[in-house]
This record gives structure tokens, sequence and C-alpha cells, in this order.
């Protein structure tokens, strides 16, 4: 792939305020023309690699100096070669700082040899000086485009292809034969990580672009994934969300591991710049579709029941989860708190005395009543559930039950939230 690299205009070597010739030595702008038959004698001599790095270089260089010296109209095509050799060492794998060494080590020695050849003077040299910095800016931008370029389509064919994979490896069909056609390396367990991310401030300003805040916003999230993660780490993400598939190491890698943990959780909503809500899950590649779909309902659960971003694993939300399946147990104990469902002030206060870790002065001030008060609701609490909540036992009796009573709201048996 090729494109065209931004380059300086085109004028002529030698300043306008030093065009005469110098009485001593070279006039200006003749170094050009002998760096253009110095870079082209190099490359045409006997024995030279015309498939080399160093001889593709000299060629480059005078067709940057020719565009330099005198513009033309053929000076697109030469710019456009001048990229397109770039592109062509970066596919090769050739790391851009070698070219860029190979330029500048060929500019120095033939500026040194043509300079000293043409036994310039002070104004000579200041002239070539300033013809050089231009050819080493030509030939630098356009080979840091071209590469740029590469690097680019490179991204987005990897960005790509791991999307695919990650599809294939939630759907449970075609992972193997996608993982041999893309080359990313399948690993035998995963974290299953499913992300909520939240709209950005500036994605409710009217006066911004919020459709652009969004997608900056994926974005930098999404850039800080391999930092984080590691390179690996497989992502279908949306502005709101999605899913990470982080593999498991065997064994463990010299950097302590790489997973999702409350403090990489913390790394990537600094990133986004939006607290961010994560639940995670972790087993066999095979059964990713069923670990995603355990993620979600917890990512689902924590959001019903008002938890505050982080990281929720299984353990943090293990009775809300079960207490989620439909049963008798459940049944029973939301129909403990039946009767109060027409006195919703008393279940406000049975939720905050326990939140308030019994505290009657504490419930008082939070719901803005006398603690007379707290203890005259506390009292019709027990009259109508039998639940005494000045016993350890009907302390855990009450806070089960308003578990169940609030997941009946939030997760009926019937699947329609009330």
């Amino acid at each position: 792939m090729t494109s065209t690299a931004p380059v300086l205009s085109s004028l002529p070597f030698g300043s306008a305020g030093r065009a005469e010739a110098s009485p001593r030595g070279a006039a200006p702008g003749v170094l050009a023309g002998k760096l253009t038959e110095h870079f082209r004698a190099d490359a045409d001599r006997p024995g030279a690699d015309a498939e080399g790095l160093t001889a593709g270089v000299r060629e480059c260089l005078v067709l940057a100096l020719h565009v330099l010296s005198a513009p033309e109209p053929q000076d697109a095509a030469r710019l456009s070669e001048l990229v397109g050799r770039a592109a062509e060492w970066a596919r090769e794998g050739i790391d851009l700082d070698t070219v860029l060494r190979t330029y500048y080590e060929a500019v120095r020695r033939g500026f040194e040899q043509v300079a000293g050849e043409q036994r310039c003077g002070p104004a000579e040299l200041m002239d070539g000086t300033e013809q050089t910095l231009r050819l080493l800016e030509t030939v630098t931008v356009a080979t840091s485009s071209a590469y740029l370029d590469e690097h680019r389509h490179a991204a987005r064919h990897h960005q790509t292809a791991a999307q695919t994979l990650v599809t294939a490896l939630l759907s449970g069909h075609g992972r193997e034969a996608l993982a041999r056609r893309t080359g990313i390396s399948v690993a035998a367990a995963y974290q299953v990580v499913v992300l909520s991310v939240p709209p950005h401030p500036g994605e409710r300003d009217s006066r911004l672009n919020t459709e652009g805040v969004a997608r900056r916003k994926l974005r930098r999230l999404q850039s800080a994934l391999a930092p984080v993660l590691g390179s690996r780490a497989l992502s279908l993400l949306s502005v709101d969300g999605g899913t990470i598939l982080v593999p498991i190491e065997e064994p463990v890698p010299l950097t302590g591991g790489l997973a999702m943990t409350t403090e990489t959780l913390d790394v990537l909503s600094a990133a986004a710049s939006v607290p961010l809500t994560a639940t995670v899950v972790t087993g066999a590649t095979e059964d990713i579709p069923e670990l995603a779909e355990q993620a979600r309902e917890l990512l689902e659960l924590v959001r019903a029941l008002g938890r505050p971003p982080g990281l929720y694993r299984m353990a943090d939300v293990a009775v809300e989860y079960q207490m989620t399946r439909p049963g008798p147990a459940r049944e029973h104990l939301a129909a403990v708190l039946a009767p109060l469902s027409p006195h919703p002030e008393l279940v406000d206060t049975l939720r905050t005395f326990l939140d308030t870790g019994l505290d009657r002065r504490g419930t008082a001030q939070r719901l803005g009543i006398h603690p007379n008060s707290v203890s005259h609701r506390q009292r019709r609490i027990e009259r109508l559930t039998g639940i005494d909540v000045s016993h350890p036992d009907g302390i855990s009796r009450a806070s089960l039950a308003l578990l169940a009573y609030d997941l009946a709201v939030v997760c009926p048996a019937d699947g329609a939230r009330r």
C-alpha cells in the first residue's frame, strides 16, 4: 500500500540571497548536482547490490534530489515511488530506525566527500548544509509516512481478524479454522470479561459532537488493552461495552501474569475517562459461550442491584446470584416481606436499619424521622412479618428476605421486570 507523503515545497536549491557564485570554490547549488552524481555512481558501480537497502536508499536520494532541485511535472510520480519503496521495506520487516540511519549515513558520507572534492568555502558549505537538511527532511517525512500507513493497515487487519476470532469463540463454532487462518493462537483457558462502559460526560453535551466523543472514548479504551492485558487479549467492544477474552498463561509470565484485576480495571477506567463495571469468570476455551452468558448474567445482576462501578466475580455476588434462580426457597423468603408491600415506609425503614448497622439514631437521621418512630416501625414490621431484628437470627432472616424481595422486583420468576 502506498500513499503520497507530505514533503517540502519544491524550491530551487540555493537561496536567493546567496545566488551568486563564490570566487573561491564551487557555486551555490553545485553540491546538489554533485550529490546526485555521487549517489547514482554508488548505486550503479560494478558489484553493487541493487536489491540491498543501501542501494535502494541511494536511488531514493537521487529521486529526492531531482524533486528538490527543479520542479517538474513528473515530481508526483517520483515522490510516489519514494513512498512506495519505503512501504516495501516496511512490509519486508526492515525497522524504520534502520532505514533512517542508512539514509543519514549515506547523506553524511556523500556530503563529506563532495564538499571536500569541491573545496567549498563557508558560503558554499552553508548553502550545501541547507540543501542537505531539506533533502533529509523530504526522505524522512516520506519514509515515516509510509511506515505509519503500513502500521495502520496491519493494525486494522489484525483488529478485524481478532474480532472475527472472538465472535467464533463466543459462538463455539469454527474457532480452530479461524485461528489457523488469522495466525492468532488460541489459549487453553481464558478469563471471560463482560464490560459495561457508561457514557462520557461529553456524550450528554449538546454543544459537542457526541458521536465523536463516544468514538474517542472507545479508541482510548482499546489502545489501553494491550499494555495492561497483553497483546494476546481479544476484545469485541462498542461504545457501551462488550466482551474481553484474556488468555490464562501457563507458566505465569515474568511480569506477574496478565489478567483482569481491580487494578487493571482502574487503569482502563482512567484511559476511557469513565468508571467501568466488569464481571469476570474463568474457564476452558471450549466453555467460553457458557462462561460469557454467566458473566452477562452477573453484570445484569450487579447493575440491577445498583452496585457501584468496579470488578465483580461470582464470589462477590454468589448469594445474590443464587437467589436469582427461581425456586421455592426464593419465593418463600420473598413472601416473608409481602405483608409490607402496602407500607413502603416500613420496607425503607428495614432496609435503612440494616444498612446503618442496626443504628436506630442513624436510621432516623437518614429517614428524617424521630428515633422513637424507628422503634415504632420496627414493632410494626415484627407484627406483620414475624421478624425480630433485635436478635441475630432475625437479622439474618431479614437480610435474606429483603434480598429475595428486591430480586423478585428486578429478576421476577416470569422474566419480566416489574
